[in-house]
């Protein structure tokens, strides 16, 4: 079984690797930094279907589908399916997946789920329930606006905190065969709420739980920054990750050199007028699976922290004034040269 290294940090006895890896992504997306990465660019929000929400489940299967591509392996022949997004009882990825014979298991860690569904997926391969198994996560800037926020139609003004929910998805094929990017270990968070009221400072509202995982995955595993080619937060955005870098640096731990945010690496913020970065499940399933698995792959990158961070909010609890507790998980992964 997976073994800790304190109340967080964990290393799998299994050696556990990624087989395959896919994604999707929208016009917007495409027009990014990353654009040239990604497997495929969807020309609009409806995807070709009647609905923004059937685009979305639509992004889900075409990414897992490119997943299981890359592993040469067929979608029935999975042993369990992780998956989960922003829209209530996460009809993407339930809807998206209901004509398959496989075992799912839906989950919702708000933009945290695709570092959630992965080591959830690894676990169930750790414990001797599947051989392989696949995660999956994925968001749509339609369906996430118009239940969180206004209607499209609506064009309310964005303030400069605001982030840009990404029309995307990311998928991972995970087995116990050998390939170049193994599956070290995680870490499950702990959720944190310093009193963040406002649902267009997303990266404000998740900042705390992302630099209270990666103090403590440090501190459990007795490593620093520099142990590692790049640790990656989810989706701050350029508000979330200044905070990140500067209380980590009131802390003594320098995050200055190795740091990044999927968020940040998305869009061009100047060109896209995204105000404050990327958000939204699919940023950072996008970003890793596009950016990072091919760097680990290639052995550009060999020790990363990939850390999704979510905001637990909902539609009703905004209404009734609550603040925005939040959430980060955390996936170690390794490149290893064949």
């Amino acid at each position: 079984m997976a073994k800790k290294s304190g109340r967080y940090a964990f290393t799998f006895e299994k050696e556990i690797y990624v087989s395959g890896y896919g994604n999707i992504v929208g016009k917007k997306e495409g027009q990014g930094p990353l654009g040239n990465l990604f497997d495929r660019i969807e020309p609009d929000l409806y995807c070709g279907k009647k609905t923004m929400e059937q685009a979305e489940q639509y992004l889900q299967q075409t990414a897992l589908e490119n997943a299981l591509h890359r592993a040469g392996m067929e979608r029935e022949s999975l042993d369990i399916f992780c998956a989960g997004d922003l829209l209530n009882q996460c009809i993407s990825s339930a809807f998206g997946f209901r004509e398959s014979d496989v075992p799912y298991i839906g989950l919702y860690g708000a933009c945290s789920t695709m570092a959630l569904s992965t080591l959830i997926a690894a676990l169930n391969i750790e414990a001797g329930l599947a051989q392989k198994a696949a995660a999956c996560t994925s968001s749509h800037f339609g369906t996430a606006e118009r239940q969180y926020r206004f209607p499209l139609e609506y064009g309310g003004q964005r303030p400069p905190a605001a982030q840009h929910t990404a029309t995307a998805s990311g998928a991972v094929v995970l087995t116990t065969q050998k390939s170049n990017i193994r599956l070290h270990g995680g870490a499950f968070g702990s959720i944190q709420d310093l009193g963040v009221t406002d649902q267009n400072n997303m990266g404000g509202a998740m900042a705390p739980a992302a630099l209270k995982l990666i103090l403590d995955y440090l501190q459990e595993t007795r490593t620093t920054p520099q142990d590692y080619d790049l640790i990656l937060t989810g989706d701050l955005g350029a508000v979330g990750a200044a905070v990140v870098v500067e209380l980590a640096q009131e802390r003594g731990v320098n995050l200055h050199q190795n740091y990044q945010d999927c968020g940040l690496l998305l869009y061009d913020r100047q060109t896209q007028d995204m105000h404050a970065g990327g958000s939204g499940c699919g940023c950072s399933a996008a970003v890793l699976t596009a950016y990072v698995l091919p760097k680990l792959a290639q052995g550009t990158l060999k020790n990363v922290l990939f850390l999704s961070t979510g905001a637990l909010l909902s539609p009703t609890s905004v209404l009734q004034g609550e603040s925005i507790p939040s959430i980060a998980h955390l996936i170690h992964l390794k490149g290893e040269a064949r």
